[in-house]
């Protein structure tokens, strides 16, 4: 019973998660289709690659792992390898913002 409360709490707090990083990355594309700013630019690019696509494929991928319908041994690495990738991204991405004037 914890298990399975413990399991769909992460769930929910996962798509959550997904959902207002996408809510966050398109209100900083709006600022910067308002303002035409470059740092605001990069700002959306950064929220989006850490937030929505980052944690999007690792919330996928996982979900595809423990269904088996992709072999662990063969793609759990790799998965891993290009969400840590992504959100690296994101994260220059919007130290890049901050930084640009």
């Amino acid at each position: 019973m914890i298990d399975q409360l413990a399991y769909w709490t992460i769930f929910a707090l996962s798509a959550g998660s997904v959902l207002v990083g996408s809510y966050i990355g398109y209100q900083a594309y709006r600022g910067f289709r308002r303002h035409d700013s470059r740092p605001m630019q990069y700002l959306s690019i950064g929220l989006f690659l850490l937030t929505t696509v980052a944690f999007g494929l690792s919330f996928v991928g996982s979900l595809l792992l423990q269904m088996q319908i992709l072999p662990p041994r063969t793609f759990q690495q790799p998965l891993t390898l290009l969400t840590r990738l992504l959100q690296f991204l994101g994260v220059f991405f919007i130290a890049y913002s901050l930084h640009k004037r």
